[in-house]
């Protein structure tokens, strides 16, 4: 019932920036929380950052000061402006909106929602 669907990601040579974009579309009542996750290969999935409706925001120690979170509410889009990527920082990197549908003219039941992913690919 929700949809998210990510792009932006593609092939960067180390130390460079990407600019990732999710947006969400479906019987959406509000959006509590949008944030992104990456799993590299051979690795669990890890949270990257976080940002609730009121703006504020969470990241991993990994990445904070190099990547932004941002959010346009009046878009349900999410974005993530990554800099000074590393090689191991190559993953697929999904999307994810938790929030509550439209019941009637009503809020109705929570949603958690994942995008399929873009892949991000950081050269040496």
């Amino acid at each position: 019932q929700v949809q998210l669907v990510e792009s932006g990601g593609g092939l960067v040579q180390a130390g460079g920036s990407l600019r990732l974009s999710c947006a969400a579309s479906g019987s959406i009542f509000e959006i509590n929380a949008m944030g992104w996750y990456r799993r590299a290969p051979g690795k669990q999935r890890e949270l990257v950052a976080k940002i609730r409706s009121g703006g504020s925001t969470d990241y991993a120690d990994s990445v904070r000061g190099r990547f932004t979170i941002s959010r346009d509410n009046a878009k349900n889009t999410v974005y993530l402006q990554m800099n000074s990527l590393t090689p191991e920082e190559t993953a697929v990197y999904s999307c994810n909106a938790e929030g509550y549908l439209w019941r009637g003219s009503s809020r109705g039941a929570l949603f958690v929602s994942y995008g399929q992913g873009t892949q991000v690919t950081v050269s040496s």
